[in-house]
């Protein structure tokens, strides 16, 4: 199924806010890879990923529940995960 437009701009926002937060270098959101697993590939730790979720908490205008943060491995899964939120919210 085709990522519709406002997914792929989460998508994209959510890699900016890790290439910020992390201060990533050779990459962009447009170069990051949305399937990359953050943790094995990028090598984030919990506390890296704690600061993406208040970020993102703040951005969205949502909860991530600290029980969820396994759960966002990826720039795709997030991005769900944010979708998934912001649909319960209407």
């Amino acid at each position: 199924m085709p990522e519709s437009k406002e997914t792929k701009g989460i998508v994209r926002h959510v890699a900016e806010i890790i290439i910020d937060e992390l201060k990533l270098e050779d990459v962009t959101p447009d170069t990051f890879n949305p399937d990359m697993d953050l943790v094995d590939e990028l090598g984030i730790d919990s506390m890296d990923l704690a600061t993406i979720a208040l970020v993102l908490q703040d951005e969205y205008k949502i909860n991530i529940d600290e029980d969820d943060y396994p759960k966002l491995k990826t720039v795709r899964l997030i991005c769900d995960y944010i979708e998934e939120k912001l649909a319960q919210r209407h």
